[in-house]
């Protein structure tokens, strides 16, 4: 099937189609490796020995406790069971309320929204975002400002007026692109609601057209000028904003992911570079049409625009006159979020995972040192990128992107860090998605997702992929969640030790590789882990975005959800399950941490679902609190 044939495909098929990766990653094969030099698998298919996943003992012994009432949990909720209801499902004693949908207005002067045609290009830009997905927030003076990643749209929905979803004038292109890249809104909890501050001087959207400042190795150079920016310096617009980041000088990094399906040429014998197809950058578009009223995403007409996105951008949210700022340091790839922590030393650390299959898990190193209370605006202007290796037998390093290791430029390696990454010999990963830093210790987690593709025959035939993977699984369609040790506590160490903290499972239909480590049971399985989130009490909240079927492989495991995991213990307990066809991703807090926000991505996907107010499915943020008020997490 060509992309044309069926314009909006999925990213992970979109990209399938313009750019087979290779079937088996290297960080199974590592894993496999370690856990049967070991003496744990005997005939390929022995699940007991998966209690190893869990290196420490306290882990080892909280595993034991498999499919019983964990002793002296810290979970100290009831846990939510699977279900398919199009309803955001939480515990007893807690509530849920929608704080913000697509097409919100967040001033007084915009229109209502309009499902009947999804709004205008005027309306959306002052609006709520589509596709909610990574956020954080603000504290100011006792004011309370949201950022919130809009990823990218239900084509359906947001041109109901168009047979097809897809956009066919200009105005159709302006409404898509507004619809992307970040609101930026105040939020206040009145009477016991919480909602938009409308009009508040901080509510403002940040969209494809936005300009931001291009800053690091890169700007300036040749591969990042293009005809409206011929000295390389200003680019316009963020879009498929995926996770995010929070830095503690007080702004927003928010992540540039599948940037190449927004590109295509308008001639198809257009040739394109070897850089080009490493990103995915093909002829055809996913579906968007934005080259029909935006010449520079025609690569024929403007080639090297996509150089100029697949970066970190970082927002400086109290501050709406301030220009977002593109830091090229931290790498251009497929950035799922940016994960940032002050290292003892005083430099600060970015982890950042490259969300495709077959790719890579990053660390940036800042040049300076964090001051608290001086100027940090810069800190990650400058810096060292590395990209992880992974040993079979527990142990790891960072690898340095410099010039003498990669014979490229600094700006080179800003610009094609996987070609960067890839010469210096670094891990292939199962689809590195959201890292999270325990706050209680210096321990990493990062959710590799699913790798449905292993397995399966090559698209030119020939015998299938043999089973890799530490269960082992020919297919990786559960995903698991692997955590690392920086050496000495010290998260600038060139070491590391590793381990994997679960791997998702189906107990209730397989009793072997399949069914998961050993602290997946009947009630907590789950497939697909995305989201990652600690709290201040250092539990750490596990989101899915999988397999909601509900049938064959993922029978019982119901819609998307959210869990609770206890890292001394290994306990996993399901705390929210979201509406039909959503994925749920994002996590804040409120300033007293009393309530909890999270986002519902793209209810009713396929058009199955109401939600959240029975009517056109919107994407929402929705605020949940407890019953008595006291905090979450």
């Amino acid at each position: 099937m060509s992309v044309k044939q069926d314009q909006m495909l999925g990213f992970d098929e979109h990209d399938e189609l313009v750019r087979p990766a290779a079937e088996v990653v290297e960080f199974e094969e590592t894993a496999k490796a370690m856990v049967s030099r070991r003496g744990f698998l005997t005939g390929g298919a022995a699940v007991g020995a998966t209690a190893f996943v869990m290196g420490s003992t306290t882990l080892a012994a909280g595993n034991a406790l498999a499919g019983e009432e964990m002793k002296m949990s810290r979970l100290a909720f009831e846990m939510v069971k699977a279900n398919a209801l199009d309803t955001v499902t939480v515990p007893k004693g807690y509530n849920w309320q929608v704080l913000a949908s697509w097409g919100e207005p967040l001033f007084s002067n915009a229109p209502a929204f309009d499902p009947a045609t999804g709004g205008t290009g005027a309306s959306q830009e002052m609006a709520f975002g589509d596709h909610n997905d990574g956020m954080a927030l603000f504290s100011h003076n006792g004011r309370q400002i949201l950022c919130v990643n809009n990823e990218y749209t239900n084509a359906k929905t947001l041109h109901a007026n168009r047979a097809d979803g897809k956009p066919i004038n200009a105005d159709d292109v302006r409404k898509n692109k507004a619809a992307h890249g970040v609101s930026v809104v105040e939020i206040a909890r009145k009477d016991g609601k919480w909602g938009i501050v409308k009009d508040s001087e901080f509510n403002r959207r940040i969209t494809a057209d936005t300009e931001m400042d291009i800053t690091g190795p890169a700007r300036g150079h040749d591969l990042m000028k293009t005809k409206a920016d011929p000295k390389g310096v200003v680019a316009k617009g963020t879009w498929n904003n995926c996770g995010n980041g929070q830095t503690p000088w007080g702004t927003y990094l928010t992540c540039e992911e599948n940037f190449n399906g927004y590109f295509s040429s308008s001639n198809k014998n257009f040739p394109l570079t070897p850089q080009m197809k490493r990103y995915g950058i093909s002829h055809d578009d996913r579906g968007y049409n934005w080259a029909l009223a935006d010449s520079r995403f025609d690569l024929s007409k403007d080639p090297q625009e996509p150089n100029r996105f697949g970066y970190i951008v970082e927002i400086d949210p109290l501050n709406p006159t301030a220009r977002p700022k593109k830091r090229t340091a931290l790498g251009r790839f497929k950035h799922e979020n940016a994960e940032v922590e002050v290292a003892a030393n005083g430099y600060v650390v970015v982890y950042l995972g490259d969300d495709e299959r077959g790719e890579f898990l990053y660390r940036f190193v800042s040049k300076n040192k964090y001051v608290v209370g001086g100027d940090n605006t810069d800190l990650l202007e400058e810096g060292t990128l590395y990209v992880a290796k992974f040993n079979e037998n527990n142990t790891g390093h960072w690898i340095a992107l410099t010039p003498k290791a990669t014979g490229m430029t600094e700006a080179e390696i800003a610009i094609y860090t996987r070609e960067a990454a890839s010469k210096v010999g670094a891990t292939t990963m199962d689809r590195p998605e959201w890292v999270a830093s325990n706050p209680n210790k210096a321990e990493v987690y990062c959710a590799l997702t699913n790798n449905k593709n292993r397995g399966v025959k090559p698209n030119a035939g020939g015998d299938e992929t043999p089973a890799v993977g530490p269960n082992p699984r020919v297919k990786n369609n559960y995903g698991q969640i692997v955590r690392w040790q920086p050496a000495n506590q010290d998260h600038t160490a060139e070491k590391f030790t590793w381990d994997l903290f679960v791997l998702a499972g189906n107990p209730a239909v397989y009793d072997d590789a399949y069914a998961g480590s050993k602290n997946v049971n009947k009630d907590n399985m789950f497939n697909s882990p995305d989201g990652l989130k600690f709290d201040k009490k250092g539990m750490l909240w596990i989101q899915t975005d999988g397999n909601y079927s509900n049938e064959k492989d993922f029978a019982g495991q119901g819609n998307n959800q959210m869990l609770v995991a206890d890292p001394e213990t290994g306990e996993i307990k399901r705390f929210l399950v979201g509406p039909k066809e959503c994925e749920i991703t994002g996590a804040a807090w409120s300033a007293d941490r009393t309530t909890m926000f999270v986002s519902i991505q793209h209810p009713g996907e396929k058009g199955d679902s109401v939600w959240p107010n029975g009517g056109v499915p919107r994407s929402s943020v929705i605020a949940i609190s407890r019953d008595d008020g006291e905090m979450i997490g």
